[in-house]
């Protein structure tokens, strides 16, 4: 059963697309915000990630402060966000921390807090598609030292409710700059 959030994530979805200046950074970081309450996560473990222009590259839309890091190849064979765009399947991995993957970005530390990257514990990865093409991913992690102190598992409920997040904000990352 979706949340109120799924509902106020809709809502600010179709303003987002119907705005004349789409995909401003504090709407989207305000996307971000509502997904992390709706699976009660931090903003910050919260990734939306655009498709490139040449469809070669993913680059962050958020978490902002992950935009000027750089882009992840889709080539790359230990991105889990690559991935979902090739194989265009969502995935859980309650174990990320034991799976081999690209672990730059968990080291950017988050303004305003500067928080320590923590590593990523369990992930839940959604391709984000518009007229069966993918345009980004979606990706909700919980963080922590350990994967006891990350938090509880994701369930495949919620893999279906992020499908649905997934569904209402495609308009607004086609509408973001495509770098």
């Amino acid at each position: 059963m979706p949340s109120e959030y799924v509902g106020e994530l809709k809502k600010l979805a179709h303003e987002i697309a119907h705005n004349a200046a789409p995909c401003e950074p504090d709407a989207m970081a305000r996307a971000a915000d509502l997904i992390g309450r709706n699976f009660a996560v931090q903003p910050h473990e919260v990734a939306i990630l655009g498709l490139a222009t040449d469809e070669r590259f993913l680059h962050f839309i958020v978490p902002e402060s992950l935009r000027a890091v750089g882009q992840i190849p889709l080539s790359s064979t230990n991105s889990l966000a690559a991935r979902t765009v090739r194989e265009k399947r969502a995935e859980i991995v309650n174990h990320f921390s034991v799976v081999p993957h690209a672990s730059v970005f968990e080291a950017v530390p988050i303004p305003p807090e500067l928080l320590r990257g923590d590593p990523i514990q369990k992930i839940m990865s959604m391709p984000v598609m518009h007229e069966k093409r993918v345009v980004g991913v979606i990706q909700v992690s919980r963080k922590g030292s350990t994967a006891a102190e990350a938090g509880p598992d994701f369930t495949h409920p919620q893999l279906r409710e992020l499908k649905t997040i997934a569904d209402a904000l495609a308009p607004c990352i086609l509408l973001c700059p495509r770098e």
